[in-house]
């Protein structure tokens, strides 16, 4: 930069000075400039990335381990450092001097120069301070451990199909798969009790969401039903419990329409004609609707558990308990009504047990899917599907007319 042209620059920032920015409308320009598009941003952020959404506070639930949001961590990580009875100098006496010294730092520092050059203290100071605080922010994300997964539904339909399987899972055993009540049979200490249907009209008519949460959540005790609220003894946590009651509304409720997604992803396959079904899409949604409830861990059921293909086959003391092309295995006979007696004596009783039997289409799929070799995936049901079409006879060929 030459002399003259130095000249002309210090003249011009000399003007500028006496001259001036006005607040309005020049800084209110610059600031909204700034703030509109921080603005779009955001909307940006939340429409394409969007925020990972995290299950409803659950006061019982000890695996959560809470952390503050991110531009907290560094602070959080500084805690560490003064353990116990020091604790209130790194929560309150450092931070608290950092804010007064930031307060009056327009009267400390009144070098009235702009350049780098002649501020090295400051941006010095200010550049440590920053680093610090991203070093603290990273070790405390670094030292963070992963939270427990839990399913999470965004969706209505999502809360439907996630209601679905929870009511499976908890409510089978007592209400039935559709919710039709009737006598219980094989649950210990309700053993002969009657439950009246909760899937009526009557029932969803004259209860609300939140009188169905209270209820499954609190239980009734004076009925025989225990707390199923994570904070009253149960397994379940308040969102879980909100899904099984969207569930219950769009599926038994003639006011409530179930979104066509839901229905489809929630219901079990049906068998086209010639189809050969699989445990993958067919036999884990009947066992899932039908069995889970009873067939899982913690359950008296001979230690025959149906969470998967591996304990269908060989779970439990009778195995193996379904066998490729037998039809006289032990789950086929079951299933249709045959109480048989097991290796050990013990008395292998009808499925399900409470007296209601699995639909003719639903018998007919396991049925199928022995005589065809107990395929695990789509994919081989499928190919067997292919390999198994017969080919045409002469006389059928004879018989089909020329194009």
């Amino acid at each position: 930069m030459n002399d003259d042209f130095k000249k002309q620059v210090n003249e011009k920032y000399k003007r500028a000075l006496q001259k001036g920015e006005r607040f309005w409308p020049d800084s209110i320009y610059k600031d909204l400039l700034v703030s509109f598009a921080l603005f779009i941003l955001l909307i940006g952020l939340a429409t394409f990335v969007g925020v990972h959404p995290e299950p409803k506070v659950n006061p019982s639930d000890t695996t959560y381990i809470p952390r503050p949001e991110w531009y907290f961590l560094f602070l959080f990580e500084f805690l560490k450092y003064f353990p116990g009875h020091l604790e209130w100098v790194g929560a309150s006496v450092i931070p608290g001097i950092a804010v007064v010294i930031l307060i009056f730092l327009p009267l400390i520092d009144k070098n009235p120069s702009r350049y780098y050059a002649k501020r090295k203290f400051a941006i010095v100071t200010m550049s440590l301070i920053v680093i610090g605080m991203v070093f603290l922010t990273f070790k405390a994300v670094a030292a963070t451990p992963p939270q427990a997964e839990s399913d999470i539904a965004g969706t209505i339909s999502e809360q439907i199909v996630l209601g679905q399987d929870l009511y499976s899972l908890q409510c089978v055993e007592c209400h039935g798969p559709d919710g039709e009540g009737g006598e219980i049979v094989g649950v210990e200490g309700l053993d002969g009790v009657f439950v009246k249907s909760i899937s009526s009209a009557d029932e969803m008519y004259t209860r609300n969401d939140g009188s169905l949460f209270e209820i499954i959540s609190y239980g009734q005790p004076n009925l025989g039903m225990t707390p199923f609220g994570g904070a009253y003894g149960g397994e379940l946590s308040p969102s879980e419990i909100e899904y099984i009651v969207a569930f219950m509304r769009y599926t038994w409720d003639d006011r409530a329409e179930i979104p066509a997604d839901a229905a489809a992803a929630s219901a079990i396959p049906a068998l086209a004609e010639g189809e050969v079904p699989s445990y993958e899409a067919h036999i884990s949604a009947i066992t899932k609707r039908y069995c889970i409830s009873c067939h899982r861990e913690g359950k008296e059921n001979n230690d025959y558990l149906m969470g998967s293909y591996a304990e269908i086959i060989n779970g439990g003391k009778n195995a193996p308990n379904i066998v490729a092309g037998d039809m006289n295995s032990i789950l086929l006979q079951t299933i249709q009504g045959a109480e048989l007696t097991g290796a050990d004596g013990e008395i292998i009783h009808i499925m399900p047990p409470s007296g209601k039997p699995l639909k003719d289409e639903y018998i007919d799929v396991f049925i199928r899917w022995v005589e065809a070799g107990m395929p695990e995936t789509a994919d081989e049901a499928a190919a067997l599907g292919t390999n198994g079409a017969s080919e045409p006879t002469e006389a059928e060929v004879e018989e089909t007319p020329a194009p």
